[in-house]
């Protein structure tokens, strides 16, 4: 329908303004030429009229066949004003509150409610889900609480890592929504049995050292705890690509975290793990931290290589001026800081960040109750 009013408003145009009457300016010239030169001037005028209505019929025709172009252009722009002068890749943690539609974050509720309430039904409750029947499963292959750890782990690990990496294959298959889903829905069951495993079991196994009453340790690793929810969640800073409300795409982060660390949830998690072990002392923390770091070294190999699948040079420049070491890249000069570097840190999602990290620590004694209630 909009090609039909563009068509009907150019032709409407040209009979409007086509057709006007010639200036009579020709009457200083004799009679016959007069005549003459009439007849050509409407003879003239009729045929560029007619070729300015055939072309810009053309013209027409051609912006409603392109019309999918011009917007696949736009997106790509779109895209483009994403990332910063002299950068290949995205601005991270960018939270614009004027381009938010109200109806994509009320999708986003809704999805969220409704996975909360299948994955407790599913899986968490115990009278209709199947959360302890496969606890109980892993539970059976060793009596100790630290090779079930690893086992956890393992599961988890193979399942999120392996879906990461057919994504490509998967989302030309299904879909990046659909895709997403499964990911989900696949990952986050697993990932709450191997966490509510090691609340519950975390003061099992045997007892290695004992700091818990050193003078100061509570305050290092609070804040070293603290700290580490910064680089782990760099990834789901777009929460409407989280939750499929928008269309999830694999990010080429470039500012924020990732001039520190390429892989910022690698190095979130290995703090986490430290500080944690270190609080606890015994072998079962050491073996969830052995796990969760070897998983997270694997995901730095596979997260680079599926990053030089998608992006190819513009990864290959990324990956030049970045390292996986922290301040490494900072260090040896490859990382060239912009002098307002710290802005790209007072962003919403880093607040909101913050806010869980404090929330989540005072609501630990609920996670350990609730933990505990399971049974698992």
């Amino acid at each position: 329908m909009g090609g039909s009013v563009v068509v009907c408003s150019c032709v409407s145009v040209c009979f409007k303004y086509g057709y006007r009457r010639p200036s009579l300016s020709a009457l200083s010239y004799s009679k016959a030429n007069l005549n003459l030169s009439s007849q050509c001037f409407f003879s003239n005028l009729t045929c560029s009229h007619s070729k300015a209505l055939i072309s810009r019929l053309k013209f027409v025709a051609h912006t409603s066949i392109g019309e999918r172009e011009r917007e696949s252009e736009s997106e790509s722009e779109s895209e483009s004003e994403k990332k910063p002068l002299g950068l290949v890749g995205e601005d991270s943690a960018v939270f614009e509150l004027g381009k938010q539609k109200i109806s994509s974050w009320i999708y986003f509720t809704a999805i969220l409610g409704l996975v909360l309430y299948i994955l407790n039904v599913a899986w968490i409750d115990n009278s209709t889900g199947y959360g302890k029947a496969f606890l109980d499963a892993v539970s059976t292959l060793s009596d100790s609480h630290e090779v079930v750890m690893l086992i956890l782990i393992l599961i988890f690990a193979g399942v999120h890592s392996g879906l990461a990496s057919f994504r490509n294959t998967g989302e030309k298959l299904v879909g990046e929504r659909p895709y997403r889903v499964l990911f989900a829905g696949m990952s986050l069951p697993l990932a709450v049995s191997t966490v509510v495993y090691f609340i519950n079991h975390r003061y099992d196994g045997l007892q290695l050292w004992q700091v818990q009453d050193a003078l100061g340790i509570h305050p290092l690793l609070w804040l070293s705890n603290f700290i580490s929810f910064f680089f782990l969640y760099p990834s789901t800073f777009n929460l409407l690509e989280v939750a499929a409300v928008d269309k999830p795409k694999l990010h080429l982060w470039e500012t924020g975290i990732i001039r520190i660390t390429r892989h910022p949830q690698m190095v979130g998690q290995v703090i986490w793990c430290l500080a944690h072990t270190v609080w606890i002392g015994n072998s079962v923390a050491v073996a969830a931290s052995i796990g969760l770091i070897a998983h997270h070294l694997f995901g730095v190999w596979n997260g680079d290589r599926r990053l030089a699948i998608r992006y190819g040079e513009d990864f290959d420049l990324v990956k030049s001026r970045t390292s996986v070491v922290p301040f490494a890249a900072i260090l040896d000069g490859r990382q060239k800081l912009p002098k307002d570097f710290y802005k790209e840190f007072i962003r919403l999602p880093y607040l909101t960040v913050t806010a869980l990290t404090l929330g989540a620590y005072f609501a630990h004694p609920l996670m350990q109750a609730a933990s505990l209630n399971l049974h698992w």
